[in-house]
C-alpha cells in the first residue's frame, strides 16, 4: 500500500476548520492537497502539515511564530512561498479567519498563471 501525503482523517480535520471560516474546495497536486477559496490557491497540505500562501505583507507572522517554508524538495534555497501554519491557530478560528483572510489576499494578489506562452510580446514582430 502507498503511504498518502495527506491521511483522510488530516484532510477531513482541514476541511471542517478552514470550512467554518469560509467556503473553500481542494484539490490533490503532486502528492498532497492544495486548497483554493475564490478559485485561488491559499494553502498546501502534505505530510501532516498545511502552509499558507505568504509575501512580505504576512510572512513576519510565520517567522515570529517560529515557522518556516514549505521545502518540497528539502533544498532550503528553493522554498515555496508557503508557510508552515502555528498549529494553535489551527485550533483557533478567530486567529485562524486572520491568517486565512491574509492567505487569501496574497493569492487574489498573485497573477494568475497564463495558459499560453506563445503569445508574442509587445513591440516584437512574429
Amino acid at each position: 500500500m502507498v503511504a498518502m501525503a495527506v491521511s483522510v482523517s488530516f484532510r477531513t480535520y482541514l476541511l471542517e476548520q478552514l470550512g467554518q471560516i469560509r467556503p473553500i474546495t481542494t484539490r490533490p497536486m503532486f502528492g498532497g492537497l492544495t486548497f483554493f477559496a475564490e478559485g485561488r490557491a491559499f494553502a498546501l497540505a502534505d505530510d501532516g502539515v498545511i502552509y499558507f500562501k505568504v509575501d512580505d505583507s504576512n510572512r513576519p507572522d510565520f517567522v515570529a511564530a517560529g515557522k518556516g517554508p514549505f521545502l518540497p524538495f528539502g533544498d532550503p534555497d528553493k522554498p515555496m512561498q508557503y508557510y508552515e501554519l502555528p498549529e494553535e491557530v489551527l485550533e483557533d478560528p478567530e486567529a485562524l479567519a486572520q491568517w486565512m483572510a491574509k492567505a487569501i489576499a496574497v493569492a487574489m494578489k498573485a497573477k494568475p498563471k497564463s495558459k499560453s506562452n506563445n503569445k508574442p510580446k509587445p513591440g516584437k514582430e512574429r
